[in-house]
């Protein structure tokens, strides 16, 4: 039986160490890597072609919602679970946006990750149980359908991509930089942003930013 082949990424070296001695408990995982950063994932990631990423959120420079977008592009067979410490309905819709298959919370017990792991190598979603009525509920209207009006809905992944960034206070050009494109395209998907939010200025942009839970004032 072959088994799941695991990346996890977290900026914590004891958290790091601390699911690592979980996942070796258990015969059916391995873990084939680690990173401290989105950056390095992205690295790992197409060298190793993990099963499942094991993604923090909030981590410097490529943050685990950027490194998401890369991922599915440059590893489409690696299935993404974030397992952070945020249950802002907003923050996972975002995370689920960028192409997460599964969201777990780090207060969660042990056995939920290991669930959690297993159902999406087998191509299921995952929501954590204390979020998942919440995360429904804020996707559906009163009417119990969804809102087409919504205009967050409307964003391109890489439109929430440079929205997050340019709330966390980079520039265009740094922002080009880290996602390998022009400062011109950066700028276009920022125009973009503001003309479907109906937003004209940065600082609408941060509290519009921290309002969808795409960015917190702490980790």
């Amino acid at each position: 039986m072959p088994k799941i082949r695991v990346l996890m990424v977290d900026d914590h070296t004891i958290l790091r160490d601390g699911i690592r001695a979980l996942l070796n408990l258990y015969e059916d995982i391995a873990i084939v890597g680690e990173a401290s950063d989105g950056k390095d994932a992205l690295t790992k990631v197409v060298q190793l072609r993990p099963d499942v990423v094991i993604m923090d959120i909030a981590m410097p420079g490529l943050g685990g919602l950027e490194a998401t977008l890369e991922i599915r592009k440059l590893s489409p067979e690696s299935r993404v679970l974030v397992l952070s410490q945020h249950d802002n309905k907003e923050y996972v819709h975002s995370v689920l946006k960028a192409g997460a298959c599964g969201y777990v919370l780090k207060k969660a017990a042990g056995s939920e990750l290991i669930a959690a792991i297993r159902a999406v190598y087998r191509g299921e979603s995952f929501l954590d149980p204390s979020i998942a009525r919440t995360v429904i509920d804020g996707y559906l209207g009163r009417d119990g359908e969804p809102d087409p009006n919504n205009e967050y809905d409307r964003l391109s992944d890489r439109e929430v991509q440079v929205l997050k960034l340019v709330a966390e206070g980079m520039s265009n050009k740094e922002i080009a930089g880290l996602l390998s494109v022009s400062v011109k395209t950066v700028m276009g998907h920022r125009a973009n942003v503001m003309e479907k939010l109906g937003i004209h200025s940065r600082t609408e942009l941060v509290k519009y930013a921290i309002r969808k839970g795409l960015v917190t004032l702490h980790d």
